[in-house]
């Protein structure tokens, strides 16, 4: 046998834009992908394979996503964009006082108390009612399939399963993560190219897809998922499974250089990458690699990060609009900031008026721009004994001040990170686009929409770009392969500039653009497991 890292690369390479006419999935693992690509091959749509590339990504990659955590989606059909919203809020029975008599001062990472409604399971029966064309049965076959008879694990996930299980092994004590160590890891992560099942979790995914996820929310799973919660300590109860729905919504947009750039409107995030893009649109780019361009866009973020954290939440919550967040006026004022020097942002205040991601796309001109994720990779470190669902941990993006606008309130959704982008022109769809990784997924919208849009990059180089990362005060961090006179020159600015050799920090996109003929042309994520499945 053959000896060799499946994580060591000591060598540049390269791979080109993938180009097809009849359909393409574009995600971070070839097996989704290709189970995406089948579902299209077997009459399915877009939106089919969509839902099918979800599921099998719960299986292949469950160090980022699960059938326990959320979803986004923005879906052109019908020549018109659709947003849908299924992230999950808050047990009706949480409060702040509950949780700061626990000793909480914030909400924490693991354990029960994050632990909100989960809501991909919904989207996946959302999505197939509504624009489907296959029965949810036919779509999920691939996945449950993959969870039945095992996969080899890929590098990047084999990386991250380590990763996670030092962490929990050292950090999840209690007995009521006992069952994430049964399910992920009874001994130690797998290696790659290690094959590993889960007969429970491939039962699940039938479940789900034989009732169109009624069992989920309202039956045995049901029941199972909240005994399991209260047992260790939690307050999700069946009513909250039961009195869930996802939300269909209007994307947002601001027009960037002549371009309509889409994503979901709060409680997600998506508007930081838009008030970031609306700041850069006053200023004139020609050259990718120099130090001006690097530090506007990383000052635009910062601005557009400080209103974020200050203002997103739950829509009836917030204080000021996204009208007023996204004018022309406010864009000015906050533009006017980014002067010569690195700075500490405020929140201004306007005139009042660890993830996975898809594309998708088919002949007929309909295209699925999906994320989902668990949150902090694994998420809650509880997973169902006996399902495989793993819980995500989004509460943890709740602040405990009253006074906030995203304080933890029962049946309140929190600010939450994960967001698919969609690129239009004169009405006519572009196509779908992300880059997922927490609260790098504005950061990474900003530089996929720049690269496109300003730098004439195809698919493929827009991902294959070295990025920055906006950490936090002046912290940014950079990629080895960012050439060495931007480090130098942003430190000059003033910005705290950090290499690193973190691969998956950077965030792991896919991009699929239409041309006028209706040819598809797609890249994938260079830093992780990413593959372009064609037809």
């Amino acid at each position: 046998m053959l000896d060799f890292d499946a994580l060591n690369y000591p060598y540049a390479s390269r791979r080109n834009v993938v180009y097809a006419k009849r359909g393409m999935v574009a995600t971070s693992q070839p097996q989704a992908a290709q189970a995406g690509l089948q579902v299209l091959q077997s009459g399915g749509n877009a939106i089919d394979a969509a839902i099918a590339t979800a599921a099998a990504l719960t299986v292949v990659e469950p160090t980022a996503n699960g059938i326990g955590g959320d979803s986004f989606a923005l879906v052109w059909h019908g020549g018109k964009l659709h947003g849908l919203n299924a992230s999950g809020p808050a047990p009706g029975g949480m409060t702040i006082e509950k949780v700061k008599a626990l000793g909480h001062a914030e909400m924490p990472k693991y354990g029960p108390l994050p632990v909100n409604v989960p809501g991909a399971p919904a989207a996946w029966a959302a999505l197939s009612e509504r624009f489907g064309r296959l029965p949810l049965t036919s779509a999920m076959a691939g996945a449950i399939a993959l969870a039945e008879e095992g996969f080899p694990v890929s590098p990047s996930v084999a990386f991250a399963w380590q990763q996670a299980f030092a962490v929990f092994q050292q950090q999840l004590k209690e007995a009521h993560f006992k069952p994430w160590f049964d399910t992920f890891a009874p001994q130690r992560a797998p290696r790659p190219g290690e094959l590993w099942r889960s007969g429970a979790h491939a039962q699940t995914l039938q479940s789900i897809a034989e009732t169109r996820a009624h069992s989920f929310y309202g039956g045995a799973l049901a029941e199972r998922i909240c005994q399991f919660v209260q047992s260790a300590g939690g307050y999700l109860a069946q009513s909250d499974l039961a009195g869930y729905r996802v939300e269909w919504c209007n994307p947002i947009s601001v027009n960037y250089r002549g371009y309509d750039v889409w994503e979901i409107p709060p409680n997600g995030h998506g508007l930081v990458a838009l008030m970031a893009l609306n700041m850069l649109k006053g200023f004139d780019f020609t050259d990718r690699d120099t130090v001006l361009t690097h530090h506007r866009q990383i000052e635009a973020i910062k601005l557009a990060f400080a209103d974020g954290f200050a203002h997103i939440a739950e829509p009836a919550h917030m204080r000021v609009t996204v009208a007023d967040l996204l004018s022309e006026s406010y864009a000015m004022e906050r533009r006017a900031l980014i002067g010569n020097r690195a700075t500490l942002p405020l929140p201004g205040e306007p005139a009042r008026g660890g993830t996975v991601y898809l594309s998708a796309a088919d002949a007929e001109g309909n295209m699925v721009s999906l994320i989902q994720s668990n949150y902090m990779g694994f998420g809650s470190g509880l997973v169902v004994p006996g399902t495989g669902i793993a819980l995500h941990n989004r509460g943890n993006n709740f602040n405990l001040n009253p006074d906030h606008p995203n304080c933890l309130a029962p049946g309140k959704r929190p600010y939450h990170t994960i967001i698919p982008g969609f690129l239009t022109r004169d009405g006519q769809a572009i196509g779908p686009f992300g880059v997922m990784g927490g609260f790098m997924q504005p950061q990474g919208h900003v530089q996929m929409v720049m690269n496109t849009v300003d730098f004439g990059l195809n698919p493929q180089a827009s991902l294959d770009a070295p990025r920055w990362e906006w950490e936090t005060g002046n912290q940014v961090n950079i990629e080895r392969a960012m050439p060495e006179h931007l480090y130098h020159g942003l430190a000059r600015l003033g910005h705290q500039v950090a290499w690193s050799n973190n691969r998956l920090a950077f965030g792991r996109g896919q991009i699929i653009w239409r041309n006028d003929e209706g040819v598809l042309c797609g890249g994938t994520e260079p830093r992780t497991d990413g593959s372009v499945a064609a037809w």
